[in-house]
């Protein structure tokens, strides 16, 4: 009884459309026509569109550009803050970049990395010279929205990790300081197995939010300059909601439904998430 409203929301808002997706991707569906069966036809399609693997690689690059950086980076800061802060407010304003809508962050960027006005190019060109097409460029455009994907959850992710950081007993690092080891030992031999179970969460929730980019792209390049930055995500948008090809763009859904299954499942196998160190 008491699992019952969940299980019912669940059932209605997950399962069912994930059933119905699954239906309707061997269909051709335009919304305002029944769907008509066309079988594996849709995915035939899907396995010679040039656009899907080429947004599909496109995603990738910034998945993996994402996952290093953003990785690093969080972990960089919760070990700053559970080794050289204890100040609610520096740990609060770690955190206030992922309060702030993903729509608003985009603009604000948008705005800071403007080539005319933006701060950012003010910077840039005082100590360059020369302004930088951030978001205008195809060889920085990927790199740029990685790293405001980056400070957009880095403070997410740091919380995470500081919390794995205050489960591991302070009595290990004073038998290895007693043993003689350097701080940087102790992070490599002692920190980073112990924290592996947290990091594999935190790898396997920044992989599959990267994956799903959407809100910072539609806002900042709509996919531009020349396709440099279409993602998965807006291409399957675009399929569905500009063209209305609903039954091809659920294709496409499912294909990365199963990559991002495959992913996970892997990443959980190398990583070895269910185990750890801890005793």
């Amino acid at each position: 009884m008491l699992i019952l409203p969940a299980a019912a929301g669940f059932i209605t808002f997950a399962a069912v459309p994930v059933v119905r997706g699954i239906y309707l991707s061997f269909t051709r569906f335009r919304i305002l026509t029944p769907p008509v069966w066309t079988g594996l036809d849709n995915y035939r399609r899907l396995l010679g569109d040039t656009v899907f693997w080429k947004s599909l690689a496109v995603t990738a690059e910034y998945v993996v550009l994402s996952v290093v950086l953003g990785l690093a980076v969080s972990l960089l800061t919760a070990v700053i803050m559970h080794r050289l802060t204890r100040s609610a407010v520096i740990r609060g304003l770690v955190l206030l970049p992922f309060l702030v809508s993903g729509v608003v962050a985009a603009l604000i960027w948008q705005w800071m990395l403007d080539p005319g006005l933006g701060i950012v190019n003010v910077v840039v060109k005082a100590v360059t010279g020369h302004e930088i097409l951030f978001l205008g460029s195809q060889g920085w455009v990927i790199p740029t929205l990685a790293f405001i994907g980056v400070w957009k959850s880095m403070g997410y992710n740091a919380i995470l990790i500081f919390a794995g950081l205050q489960t591991i007993a302070p009595q290990i690092y004073e038998a290895g300081r007693i043993d003689g080891a350097t701080e940087p030992r102790m992070f490599r031999y002692l920190t980073l197995p112990l924290l592996r179970p947290i990091m594999a969460m935190v790898a396997v929730l920044t992989v599959i939010s990267s994956f799903q980019v959407f809100d910072l792209v539609a806002v900042t390049t709509k996919g531009g300059p020349a396709d440099a930055s279409k993602v998965l995500p807006l291409y399957i948008y675009a399929k569905g909601f500009s063209e209305f090809d609903f039954g091809y763009a659920l294709t496409m859904s499912m294909a990365l439904f199963v990559l991002l299954l495959a992913i996970t499942f892997v990443q959980l196998r190398l990583l070895r998430a269910n185990e750890s160190d801890t005793n």
